[in-house]
């Protein structure tokens, strides 16, 4: 379990992304967070990997508080917690199967990874992670060959590769067209649904938030002010949680007849 309690992120500046949350998230939910940019989303999923420590109230992951963990404790804690970048972050000029193997880098020792010493049992679950996402005939082509839905898909297989129990994903369809969108969020569901994962995704699309989730989170303002399945999310709950009507650029299909 995921457990906010009056969690709070209060930036140097002033500026305060999260603003006394209160919130729990089961084991095996698939979650996605909405609101508009500046609204604290990927505030909130930071600080589940300690990213982001909260200034204020706490956060637990499991039995873990984040904020109160050693740096070794919070290396362990982000062996565990999987995440999934808007923009890949991917290492362009060396091979897929290597940047999947990154995901390891938690799971032995350091010297191995940085002399690129990978045993056969790494390399194995490195494989299985890229199976899960299709695309294990890309293992020994460089990054940089890749289109930018399957970069995504890459960031994914290295995320799996960590054998996460918790998986985040923050904006992660905020560069790709529709029809690549779609399938991301598909692997994501698969994902959640057959491997049990926890899984909590930021998105702006609210018509992807709808279609996806089994339980949607709004934000304004760094507060929570919606929380429901996803089915419950209609236009109506949107502007509620925007706080202005809707336009073509919160709806992606809505964008790609544009």
């Amino acid at each position: 379990m995921i457990r906010f309690e009056q969690a709070t992120v209060t930036y140097p500046g002033g500026v305060t992304a999260l603003d006394g949350i209160d919130l729990e998230i089961a084991d095996g939910e698939f979650v996605v967070i909405v609101g508009l940019s500046g609204a604290g989303k990927s505030t909130l999923i930071r600080t589940v990997n300690g990213l982001v420590p909260p200034t204020g109230g706490a956060v637990h992951v499991g039995d873990r508080e984040v904020g109160q963990l050693s740096k070794r404790q919070l290396r362990s804690l982000r062996a565990d917690v999987g995440m999934i970048f808007q923009h890949f972050n991917l290492v362009n000029r060396t091979t897929v199967l290597n940047n999947v193997l990154m995901g390891r880098l938690n799971r032995v020792p350091g010297w191995r990874s940085m002399l690129g010493m990978w045993g056969a049992e790494e390399i194995e679950v490195a494989m299985q992670a890229l199976e899960v996402v299709e695309i294990v005939d890309k293992a020994y082509v460089r990054a940089s060959n890749l289109s930018g839905g399957q970069q995504q898909r890459v960031g994914i297989a290295r995320a799996l590769a960590q054998q996460p129990t918790v998986l985040l994903a923050d904006e992660p369809v905020a560069s790709l067209d529709p029809p690549t969108s779609h399938s991301v969020m598909r692997y994501l569901q698969k994902i959640n649904r057959e491997m049990g994962i926890t899984t909590l995704v930021n998105l702006h699309f609210l018509d992807l938030a709808r279609e996806y989730a089994d339980r949607v989170i709004g934000l304004r303002g760094g507060r929570l002010v919606f929380d429901g399945p996803g089915a419950e999310a209609d236009e109506k709950v949107f502007e509620q949680i925007y706080g202005r009507s809707l336009t073509a650029d919160d709806v992606l299909e809505a964008e790609a007849a544009l």
